[in-house]
């Protein structure tokens, strides 16, 4: 059984909680007595499936069930961005997953949300677009994804999305997914550009474009003041489409075979067990943690293993399920000097609350139709990286305990994180029971560059802080405090307080045959089946170097190209910034 949040949700979390008005969850759809065949199933309806659900059926052609775990993403909890911090810990959306205690942080259990929800993760997210750097999928195509470096994998980013500022030689003119700029107003956001500047760093206009490195506004996925889902860009405009079903609350238990070919799944709904067929292919899209998990209970991973917990042996590959990765990171923050900061629309100051959801509710603008994540960075660490490797988000305000706590005070913070840690986990059964939750150990800070590199995280994230367009909003410093400054300190201040960015992928690899930890190869195909595909973060070679939403998307968007056997969308040979001094300076 899941477990619940061990915090309950304290009124003024978000900046609507004094609004009590709520669109009332739709029901799910019932599942269907009638043991159908369906060309495609695809499991999980989140970034990828929703995306996927979209193409395949676009033609008319291809029957598609489309089934997910958890309900329909109806209530204004889900459109409201502001309100994201509603569903991170509700277990009625969210998995609610904790980690292993991790032996290099404290021996403590770090709390994982997963979207449980039509759009999965990206129904939850904090709505930042970002695609990682260009040279991630170059080393993609070095680790054995043939076929998905920056130029094989841009036409589909720009394929995929609607930007508000107009098609370019990056951005993408009329794509699914609408994808706009913050437009606040608050001081602290020019503050903060101006201070990455002052540190010797660039500004860029697009960190999506030909220029990641630098200070820059972040692109978002909210179109006219409201969250833009893959839910809400690709499904719904699918769901009229008589090839296309949706089945909510459903558990699929494995995925079933014949011989070698998958032929369909096994899933339960209200107790009542039902096996659905599929005429072509099982498309696995639950993303790094579920994937992982119903390929083992289907037999498919490690024999050792899978003998152990007396699950019959599909195919052995004892990558699933390894390889895990995630971003880390952490927030460092100080008291605001005057009262312009998101506290201003906490509990305690109801009348603004209340008016704010209220103008939201009217005309979907104001505070409170954006996440606030407005601003941020990516920059070096050190000389001779080929590209960043810390990435900053900004936010005019604090989060503790993944917003289940508010501050007390006018403050204001940056989420600062490694971006390509080197320490590595795995995803296990913990037994053959579909509704156990899996052993999730990300193995974190668990090699000594991990270490180095977020001790260099701190450092230079207050460096920023520390220049003079901050003078007049910075005061003291809440975290880490100013008494921690030894490299013994911030060790044990980061062991103590780093947190998920709720970024895991990789945990289903994408590779070259040779490769003993690859689980599906460069067209989707899990090794040694067939009729069965993998598409979502968990086929990541390794992590990108940024949010996870976007690349996907855009993975979502290749690999049905490649499932209808569609020609692959032309190379774009885009320019990419190399920063002059990057052998002698950060």
């Amino acid at each position: 059984m899941q477990k619940q949040f061990p915090h309950s949700p304290e009124p003024g979390n978000s900046i609507t909680a004094a609004v009590m008005l709520s669109l009332a969850p739709a029901s799910s759809a019932a599942l269907s007595n009638s043991n159908a065949e369906y060309d495609y199933i695809i499991v999980g309806a989140g970034s990828a499936g929703c995306v996927l659900a979209n193409r395949l059926t676009a033609d008319g052609q291809n029957k598609v069930l489309l089934v997910e775990a958890g309900g329909e993403d109806r209530s204004w909890k889900f459109h409201m961005p502001a309100a994201l911090m509603y569903t991170l810990t509700n277990p009625k959306y969210n998995w609610c997953y904790y980690t292993e205690p991790q032996k290099h942080m404290n021996n403590r259990k770090m709390y994982w949300p997963r979207g449980k929800v039509l759009g999965g993760c990206s129904s939850h997210n904090a709505m930042v677009y970002m695609r990682g750097h260009a040279y991630d999928y170059d080393r993609w195509e070095k680790e054995g994804a043939a076929g998905w470096s920056y130029a094989d994998v841009l036409p589909y980013f720009k394929r995929s999305q609607t930007h508000e500022y107009g098609e370019d030689e990056y951005r993408g003119g009329d794509g699914p997914l609408h994808v706009s700029r913050g437009h606040g107003t608050n001081p602290l956001y020019p503050a903060f550009l101006e201070a990455g500047q002052q540190a010797g760093y660039p500004f860029t206009d697009d960190i999506n474009g030909f220029q990641q490195e630098g200070f820059g506004y972040f692109d978002m996925t909210i179109k006219d003041g409201k969250r833009c889902s893959t839910s809400v860009g690709y499904l719904r405009p699918a769901m009229s489409r008589s090839n296309l079903t949706v089945k909510t609350k459903v558990m699929v238990n494995q995925v079933m075979f014949e011989g070698r070919r998958a032929v369909g799944i096994e899933m339960e709904h209200k107790g009542r067990v039902q096996e659905v067929r599929a005429a072509k292919e099982v498309v696995l899209s639950a993303g790094a943690i579920n994937t992982p998990q119903l390929l083992m209970l289907s037999g498919v991973g490690d024999a050792d293993s899978l003998r152990g917990l007396d699950i019959p042996l599909r195919t052995h590959l004892p990558g699933v399920g390894a390889n895990l990765q995630d971003h880390l990171e952490i927030y460092i923050q100080y008291k605001c000097t005057k009262p312009i900061t998101l506290y201003s629309y906490q509990w305690k100051f109801p009348i603004n609350m209340v008016r704010t959801g209220v103008e939201w509710f009217l005309t979907n603008k104001g505070p409170a139709s954006t996440a606030h994540l407005e601003v941020g960075a990516f920059f070096r660490s050190r000389a001779g990286l080929e590209h960043p490797d810390i990435q900053l988000h900004f936010l005019p305000s604090v989060i503790i305990d993944h917003g289940q706590k508010t501050g007390d005070c006018h403050a204001f913070q940056a989420h600062a994180g490694p971006l390509r840690s080197t320490s590595v986990g795995t995803v296990k059964l913990k037994n053959k029971d579909p509704r156990q939750w899996p052993l999730l150990d990300p193995n974190y800070m668990s090699t000594q560059s991990d270490i180095e590199e977020f001790r260099a995280n701190v450092r230079l994230t207050r460096e920023i802080f520390a220049q003079k367009a901050f003078d007049e909003f910075r005061a003291e410093e809440l975290a880490p405090t100013s008494q921690i400054q030894s490299d013994k300190e911030i060790d044990a201040f980061v062991r103590s307080q780093a947190d998920t960015a709720y970024h895991c992928s990789c945990s289903c690899k994408m590779g070259d045959e040779s490769d003993p930890l690859a689980v599906v190869d460069s067209q989707c195909r899990v090794f040694g089946l067939d009729g069965l595909r993998v598409v979502d973060a968990s086929i990541m070679p390794s992590a990108v170097s940024g949010n996870l939403n976007g690349p996907t998307v855009m993975m979502a968007e290749k690999a049905s190209d490649m499932i209808l056997g569609n020609k692959s969308l032309p190379k774009l040979d885009a320019p990419v910034y190399r920063p002059k001094s990057i052998d002698t300076q950060r």
